[in-house]
Formats: C-alpha cells, sequence, structure tokens
C-alpha cells in the first residue's frame, strides 16, 4: 500500500475520481457506503483526498484501493478503526508487517462459538456503556454470552456513535428488521409444503436469497435518497 501523497502525485487530473465516482465503484462490494462514511474516515486520518480549486474531493486509484482494504478489514474482521489505521500508517511508514485480523470466536465452556461480555467489549473496542445502551435499546438481547451478530452489531454502533448516532436513534432499525423477516417468512411460507422436509430445506434456502434481494432494495431505496440530497 503505497503512500497517499505520492499516489496522488503521479495521478493525471483525470484519473482522478469525485466521491460519486468512488461511491459508483466500491458501493457493489460495500454498499453501506455513503459520503459521510467517506468523510468520517477522513476525519479519523484513514484517507486523505486530494481538492479541487473548488474544494471538492478528489481520490486517485491507489485511494480507491486503500478504501476497498479498510473497508474490507471492518466488513469481514470487524476490527476497530484505530487498529486498523496503526496497520495502515506502518505500512505507509514502510515497516513490514501483517495485515490485522480478528481471532476466531473463542468457545466458552457448555456455550460453543460464544463470547462472555468482556471478550465482547474486548473484541470490538467499544465502551462498556456503549453496550449497556445497546441491550436497552433491543439492539442486543441481554445475557450473559453473545454471538457474531451480536459482535458485528456492537462494532458497526461504534462507528454510528462517532457521527452522533447511538443506539437510541437506531432502535427503530431493529422493528423494520423484524417485519422483512416476517415479509420473507409469509412469502415464502406461501409456497412451501409443511409436511415436505425437503421442501423446508429449500425454504431456508429461498428464505435467505430473498432477504438477501429485499436488503439490497433496501439499500438501493437509501442511495438513491442520499444521492438526491446531493443533486
Amino acid at each position: 500500500m503505497a503512500a497517499q501523497s505520492e499516489s496522488r502525485a503521479s495521478s493525471s487530473p483525470k484519473a482522478l475520481l469525485s466521491i460519486g465516482q468512488v461511491l459508483h465503484r466500491l458501493t457493489p462490494e460495500f454498499p453501506d457506503l455513503s459520503p459521510s462514511k467517506l468523510r468520517f474516515l477522513e476525519d479519523r486520518e484513514l484517507i486523505t483526498p486530494g481538492r479541487t480549486p473548488a474544494g471538492y474531493r478528489t481520490y486517485s486509484s491507489a485511494d480507491v484501493e486503500r478504501l476497498r482494504f479498510i473497508l474490507g478489514l471492518q466488513r469481514d474482521h470487524y476490527l476497530p478503526l484505530k487498529v486498523i489505521k496503526q496497520y495502515v500508517d506502518d505500512v505507509d511508514a514502510g515497516k513490514a508487517v501483517d495485515p490485522p485480523v480478528t481471532k476466531p470466536l473463542t468457545p466458552v465452556m457448555g456455550n460453543p462459538g460464544k463470547l462472555d461480555r468482556k471478550e465482547l467489549i474486548e473484541r470490538t473496542g467499544a465502551e462498556s456503556a456503549l453496550l449497556d445502551e445497546a441491550i436497552a435499546q433491543g439492539l442486543i438481547s441481554a445475557g450473559k454470552f453473545f454471538d457474531q451478530h451480536d459482535e458485528r452489531i456492537l462494532s458497526t454502533l461504534q462507528r454510528t456513535a462517532h457521527v452522533g448516532l447511538t443506539p437510541r436513534h437506531l432502535r427503530g432499525l431493529k422493528a423494520a428488521a423484524e417485519r422483512e423477516v416476517d415479509l420473507v417468512k409469509r412469502a415464502v411460507a406461501a409456497q412451501t409444503g409443511k409436511a415436505n422436509p425437503q421442501s423446508k430445506r429449500s425454504a431456508t434456502q429461498r428464505a435467505a436469497e430473498l432477504a438477501d434481494d429485499v436488503n439490497a432494495l433496501r439499500m438501493s431505496l437509501v442511495r438513491k435518497a442520499l444521492d438526491q440530497l446531493e443533486s
């Protein structure tokens, strides 16, 4: 990963991309990417776009690859941004370091694939108070142990908290998710035989595929609304 200033210096003006062009390239892989998230990553000094004389942000192809790498670490390994930043800073400084990765879930005796509260907080880098608020708002279920979904939820809440979106603001998302699940269940149930185990297995697969389609539709609607705000 080359230093950003060098990569931009070698890019011609025509090769530089706008925020909209960066989103067009990356949102197929990262549907939740938005202009505000790009600006947030800039505020955290993970990416340093150039500027046109008019003040608009520009991104080189190396910037896009850097973003793809950073977003991939967030999505696939649920790493805190401070850990990712330390790694990319080391690479920019020419240090030979291994990419950071998360450890697999540590089996808790009697609860394989689960995390206790202390390990969940350590793995996400979140504050204990944020977990308490997420539980209070119903985004994470209360209990002694947590799973990989809880880990991802808490990691995401940690990122949104930096721009002022707390669990209290986002609690409506759970109700929306439950409505989507109910919609999918009813649609699949209408086409599934109750007595055939094979049908039930295929119904599970159809439900997963339909859920992906509903999620893609929701993200497209959100993206369209955001684009209209910028126009």
